[in-house]
């Protein structure tokens, strides 16, 4: 497995050359997928043709996932009939389906998945000329003869090749892509990017390097051999047209490039950016794979010597079967015993340093076993592998890889034999298998609540089902979701269709739910988790749980759910992604530590001097348009639409922050006729939004150009506008630019809307009228002060400035009693960025975009704009399912009580490069605290004796864990009390 510089073609092109049809990426089925692909990523999967063989609960999750992401076709194969097994993990089989084929009957759900995929079944055996039909094809469930025959056929022609298998609580894949795999982009980062402060030619040693120095309030990652290409660049215009050169000699803040000395004079301005270089992957075949152990990726360093044997024993286990013509009896010593000596046999060529002989032989007791858990997490991870193998973005497994959960085994020696683990005709046969049936029954008794019926929680959902959890008479899941369902869920969260949009996600996941597995017992709640709700979710509540699953997409909200489960002493599990980056975390009371509270600094705000006055970044150009949408068309109306005292208490705000306030919200009730902002009609819409664009993009810069020219130097006589502040220019209005008729169309619309005034699209119609409408001019002023620093800024408004006569006047126009009727009511505009008909995005790009021409800064495409200003987190099928299989095998151990903190696990997935870390959580904090301690010094103890005596703490205290109010230390800690109850 080795890089070079070749390339190669991965897909062919359609027949007639023609590109147009795969050109169309549905972007609102595909909206969180694309943040994390790419449009160019997306194309090229479109031509994919995939295979995939076996439709057990592996295959399905393969399928599943493959289907979402938006491959040209995928077929499904497989000749067997649904047996009783298979219900334990194929979620697209019910027991009607039993003795029929499970590629047909699942046929009809995976095409629902994806309208835009072609899905197809064949119940025929595989053969060379069926293969022939794919770019990739997927064996599961398959013999290693199959393997080792179909893969030889594939890496002769081409055709990329994955396996995936599942036995128990083991799983196995493996990748070979061929003899020649081109990679375009190996781990999928953003390029580096960085200002051009300026370019000089050095002479050194009879040549002349250009030397960039760049600048920017976030550190650049240029390094030495990157290839860089340059753009804006005013001046030096050469750097803009040549092919991405090398760059040397890289530091901190600069690099040195090739000769520069015959190009122009550099004036100013540009941006350099990072142009990633693909590379060429080699592949062994499975057959010359199978004795090379350097291809073992090993994710869980704890577990090397396992999974080398792992290697082992899964070869082993195909010469068992082939033999017995079955898999090893659960529990079955003879079996075991058996399936050991092919082990030992393949390891006198292999030589292993360590051969873990209690691995083989709890492999051997559990292969039978089928979890949906284990299926989820090598699914995704195989889905994902075909995805590389489709769009040739991010970097294929090299080349095995192997992964066990044995230690959601019984932490202590269990009485589980052959007789009691046969199977006995039931839905949980391929659970039981493993875990045998009273856990089977206590599984059914939980009472769990799942906060969250997104992407995560839909997984969780879709593996509650199949495992059984809560579908006994005793048993129940609560779940609630304060969403409905949109469009853009659909690519993710799979338990929903089309037709569901518009309805809660709780309801129709429930729903979903009970399809798969008619015994579960749901209730579905549309509650936000939050202090408001505390009156549903109260101390009865949570002390008639077992346990939590937090599938939450905000930080505000796990901190907060922590702290209930903390506070009731409940375990909770929790799990989150961001495009194919993974976390898992679980929360054992009196073991691991808590969540805790945010520490993180990654939201850390964008200081207001810059936004106001010198932007340098796209990101700038779209808070700033943000802030303008918020300030317009939602605080000013919410603000007018308040109660008469909001005038007496802005007054208490300050003279500075009041009169901007008070003045927006007088001219927002005042007709413009009389001096106001209030429209009558589309056309003193159209008239406001074209003034508003003269404001924005020509005045206010004229005016910052009048405080500070291009010329202007500092104090110690350095030039200003220098670094990070990019000299702007004005802008001049023109009709027939496409931008400045987008600003003018969106910002009348949107304006119109606030006043309840219907607009229009028409833009012949909308330049009509702006042939009407009188621009005031403008001549910029001396006695305006443009503040450098937000701290400027802030000493700005403490001063005592001369403004309460200005003040008095508003107060005294805005008691006047014609502003106070029903009449003046407004409606504010929350912002929606998925809504491509409401205006709200077409303002959002427009506005940016010429903010961005004012300051020459790269201006952004629609899609990267709705990312950045509608805070997307990048969301994909593949890193969702695996995620929700992990946190499901700490389910299994919480159910069983595991009280070794060993057993359980904290993963990291990276799946651009394949890279999993699994660590041990971290021990939770104990202190010992007697009766006579319990004093303001250790907590607060006016608000303990409050709440002890309440619901809250009415339970016995015997080591109660506390929220961290009542803690000095910070977080979540234990208090071991020695007694069972006492009085304050």
């Amino acid at each position: 497995f080795h890089s070079s510089l070749t390339s190669s073609s991965s897909f062919p092109e359609s027949p007639s050359g023609d590109m147009s049809e795969i050109d169309q990426i549905d972007e609102g089925f595909y909206s969180r997928q694309l943040y994390v692909l790419g449009h160019e990523a997306m194309r090229r999967m479109a031509r994919a043709d995939v295979l995939i063989a076996g439709m057990r609960g592996l295959g399905v999750e393969i399928a599943k996932n493959v289907i979402l992401s938006g491959v040209k076709s995928v077929t499904v194969q497989d000749e067997g009939q649904v047996v009783w097994t298979d219900l334990s993990s194929q979620f697209f089989l019910k027991e009607s389906h039993l003795g029929q084929n499970r590629a047909t009957c699942s046929l009809q759900q995976l095409s629902a998945l994806n309208p835009g995929v072609r899905v197809s079944a064949s119940t025929e055996p595989l053969d060379e000329e069926l293969l022939l039909q794919f770019q990739v094809v997927v064996l599961t469930g398959s013999s290693l003869s199959d393997q080792k025959c179909f893969n030889e056929f594939c890496h002769l022609n081409g055709i990329k090749f994955i396996v995936a298998d599942t036995k128990g609580l083991c799983g196995q894949l493996f990748c070979d892509f061929g003899k020649e795999f081109e990679v375009l982009d190996q781990d999928g980062e953003k390029p580096a990017t960085a200002m051009i402060q300026s370019v000089i030619n050095i002479t050194l040693f009879q040549a002349n390097p250009g030397v960039v120095l760049f600048t920017d309030d976030r550190q650049s990652t240029f390094s030495d051999g990157s290839k860089v290409s340059f753009s804006e660049v005013r001046g030096m215009t050469e750097l803009n047209s040549i092919d991405p050169v090398d760059i040397k000699d890289c530091g901190k803040y600069s690099f040195s490039i090739g000769d520069t000395s015959a190009f122009s004079q550099y004036e100013r301005g540009g941006v350099v950016t990072e142009v990633k270089q693909p590379c060429v992957l080699t592949f062994k075949t499975l057959n010359e794979a199978l004795l090379d152990h350097t291809l073992l990726k090993m994710n869980d360093y704890g577990k090397i010597h396992r999974h080398r044997t792992l290697h082992l024993a899964f070869q082993a286990l195909h010469g068992f079967v082939e033999k017995e013509q079955r898999l090893p009896g659960p529990r079955s010593q003879s079996d075991a015993d058996a399936l050991l000596a092919i082990v030992g046999k393949l390891n006198t060529v292999t030589q292993l340093e360590q051969l873990d002989e209690a691995a083989v032989r709890t492999f051997s007791y559990t292969a039978r076993g089928d979890l949906a858990p284990i299926n989820a997490f090598i699914g995704g991870l195989a889905a994902q592998e075909v995805i590389k193998a489709c769009s040739r973005k991010y970097t294929p497994l090299n080349q095995w890889l192997y992964f066990d959960a044995l230690e959601c085994l019984p932490e202590e020696e269990d009485e589980l034999t052959e007789a009691t683990l046969s199977a006995v005709c039931t839905r949980y046969d391929g659970q039981i298998a493993v875990f045998g049936p009273a856990f089977q029954e206590k599984l059914e008794r939980q009472k769990y609540f799942l906060v969250g019926a997104g992407a995560i929680g839909c997984e969780l959902f879709k593996n509650f089902a199949l495992m059984g959890l809560g579908a006994g008479e005793e048993g129940r899941i609560t779940v609630t979701d304060m969403d409905f369902i949109e469009r853009s869920n659909l690519n993710r969260q799979f338990l929903f269709r089309s037709q569901d949009i518009g309805k809660p996600k709780s309801e129709v996941a429930a729903r979903a739910v009970r399809e798969m597995n008619p015994q579960m017992n749901i209730t579905a709640h549309q509650d936000r988790l939050d202090p408001g709700s505390e009156g549903v979710y109260d101390y009865d509540f949570f002390m008639g749980l077992d346990g939590v699953a937090a599938a939450l997409d905000n930080m505000e909200a796990r901190v907060y759910l922590d702290g209930r489960c903390v506070q009731h002493q409940k375990a909770l599990l929790e799990g989150g992604t961001s495009g194919l980056q993974g976390h898992t975390l679980v929360v054992v009371p009196n073991l691991t530590k808590s969540y805790g509270r945010d520490t993180s600094s990654s939201n850390e705000g964008i200081p207001l001097c810059t936004l106001k006055n010198f932007p340098h970044r796209i990101e700038h150009t779209l808070q700033w348009a943000r802030d303008q949408f918020e300030g317009l068309f939602k605080q000013t109306p919410a603000n007018v639409n308040l109660d008469k005292g909001f005038v007496e208490r802005t007054l208490g705000l300050g003279d500075a922050e009041a009169l901007e306030v008070l003045g927006g919200l007088w001219s927002s009730l005042e007709d413009m006729e009389a001096g106001g902002q209030r429209p009558r009609s589309w056309e003193d819409c159209v008239s406001w939004a074209r003034c508003q664009w003269e404001t924005l993009y020509n005045n206010d810069i004229r005016q910052l150009l009048h405080c500070f020219p291009p010329k202007a130097v500092t104090a110690a006589g350095l030039s200003f506008w220098t670094g990070s502040k990019i000299c702007p220019h004005p802008l001049t209005f023109d009709p027939y630019n496409t931008t400045h008729m987008e600003y003018v169309v969106a910002a009348a619309n949107l304006y119109g809307q606030i006043f309840g005034i219907s607009g229009t699209r028409d833009r012949a119609s909308v330049k009509e009228t702006l042939e009407r409408v009188h621009v005031p001019y403008f001549t910029p002023k001396s006695s305006v002060k443009i503040h450098l620093t937000d701290k400027e800024m802030e000493e700005e408004k403490q001063e005592d400035r001369d403004d309460k006569a200005r003040l008095e006047e508003l107060r005294r126009k805005l008691a006047s009693p014609s502003l106070k009727s029903s009449f003046m009511q407004m409606k504010p505009t929350d912002f929606e960025k998925d809504d491509d008909s409401n205006f709200h995005m077409d303002y959002i790009v427009a506005a940016s975009n010429l903010r961005a021409e004012n300051y020459d800064i790269p201006a952004a495409d629609r899609h990267k704009s709705k990312g950045i200003a509608g805070s997307i987190i990048p969301a994909i099928a593949t890193t969702t399912a695996a995620v929700a299989g992990l946190m499901c095998l700490e389910l299994y151990k919480l159910v069983q009580g595991h009280q070794k903190i060993s057993s359980y696990r904290t993963a990291y997935m990276y799946l651009p490069v394949t890279h999993i870390v699994f660590a041990q959580p971290t021990q939770a904090k104990t202190f010992e605290v007697s009766n006579s301690s319990l004093h303001p010094h250790i907590f607060s103890y006016n608000r303990f004796k409050k709440d002890i005596q309440s619901k809250m703490f009415a339970a016995p205290l015997q080591a109660r864990l506390l929220p961290s109010e009542y803690l000095p230390f910070g977080g979540n800690q234990i208090l071991e009390l020695p007694s069972a109850s006492f009085s304050l």
